[in-house]
């Protein structure tokens, strides 16, 4: 695809601390998600079909599973020698990188990156989003209407257990008014972590910023900002999941059993995502096996019964097992007569035979990975 002027930056280790269990050996952007996937995949596919040719994905310290994963972006069509994807290591301290509010300090140490860049825009966007977008829109928009920042908000109900940018908007989309909240459990107008504006902007924001010992993006770059820049919203209404806690990481899981969310999610036409290659035998279902309303990845092997399941690769369920609802993450095994309900199992989980596990909807069952129960 042709290349839209548009740099990305991803940063890959934000709002780790709603999902806790998850995260504590890995980064976000490396948390599996569906039957195949890992988080980052979403957005560095949407950047892809939309034409981007350099990407820097911002890491922390715990980036090596990253590193397997993405290798040198040959999965997503950016391994070249010019552009292409650059992983950002981290920088400085575990308290630097970890915490959200100190991506002006980030970005600061990347300013190397963003000077080699040849495209005039960059677009900023968080990791922890599941959607399948298309950037040019906001680009387009971004550039038609003369904004100097566009900002992608969402109209529902904020996400719980994150820090979220609230807007007031007026008629012309003008964003008039930020507020910075955590828990704000009501309908409004929040920050999905996406902007466009010029990468010269950006420089100049983030060097006055640190001139001044700001380090918070949203208070010290757009809330003081919204008087003195145009600051237009964009407002996303497409699927979307925003993975603030384990709880609404196992319900955009489970939402994936919706055959209408999984054609808008990964089958979008013209707009695939892209994942690590991993060569396996199509999955292979027992005699007196039972599969209902499930996604199944290749290499499963599956003799029991499975029901609104996620299920990814190489996982095995033993004969007489009931699992219902789960998110099954790659190379467990499962034994017999197990009975698991509302569970999220990690990858190279050994359940034993017998064993009962169940959980809420609203408060699943975690078991942490390389763990036998």
């Amino acid at each position: 695809m042709k290349s839209n002027n548009l740099t990305g930056i991803i940063f890959g280790y934000v709002h780790e601390d709603g999902l806790r269990e998850l995260t504590a050996k890995r980064m976000m952007a490396s948390v599996p998600f569906g039957c195949r996937y890992r988080v980052i995949d979403f957005t560095v596919s949407n950047m892809v079909n939309s034409g981007m040719n350099k990407i820097g994905v911002i890491t922390n310290e715990k980036y090596h599973s990253l590193m397997n994963h993405l290798g040198s972006g040959k999965a997503f069509g950016l391994s070249r020698k010019h552009e292409g994807l650059s992983l950002l290591p981290p920088f400085g301290t575990e308290e630097s990188t970890n915490t959200d509010g100190k991506k002006i300090e980030v970005l600061d140490s990347i300013s190397r990156f963003l000077h080699d860049s040849k495209d005039d825009y960059v677009l900023l966007a968080d990791v922890d989003i599941i959607a399948n977008m298309d950037y040019n829109d906001i680009l387009d928009r971004h550039i038609e209407s003369g904004a100097d920042i566009t900002a992608v908000y969402r109209r529902d109900r904020v996400p719980a257990g994150r820090s979220n940018s609230i807007y007031s908007i007026d008629v012309n989309d003008r964003i008039r008014e930020v507020r910075v909240t955590r828990d704000m459990n009501a309908v409004a107008n929040f920050a999905m972590g996406l902007y466009i504006m010029k990468r010269t902007l950006l420089l100049e924001l983030v060097e006055d910023c640190m001139s001044h010992s700001a380090y918070d993006f949203d208070r010290d770059l757009i809330q003081k900002n919204v008087s003195l820049l145009r600051i237009l919203g964009y407002e996303y209404r497409d699927t979307a999941f925003i993975l603030s806690s384990v709880e609404e990481y196992f319900k955009a899981n489970m939402a994936l059993t919706n055959v209408e969310v999984m054609r808008e999610l990964i089958f979008k036409p013209n707009y695939p995502i892209y994942t690590k290659v991993r060569d396996d035998m199509p999955a292979k279902y027992g005699l007196g096996s039972s599969v209902s309303n499930c996604v199944v990845a290749d290499g499963c092997v599956i003799d029991g019964e499975i029901e609104n399941c996620v299920v990814s690769r190489s996982v095995k369920i033993g004969k007489g097992s009931v699992v219902r609802n789960c998110v099954i993450m790659r190379d467990t095994v499962i034994g017999e007569n197990c009975r698991l309900d509302n569970v999220i199992v990690d990858k190279n989980v050994k359940i034993t035979d017998g064993k009962t596990l169940i959980g809420e909807t609203s408060y699943p069952v975690y078991i942490g990975k390389a763990k036998t129960v």
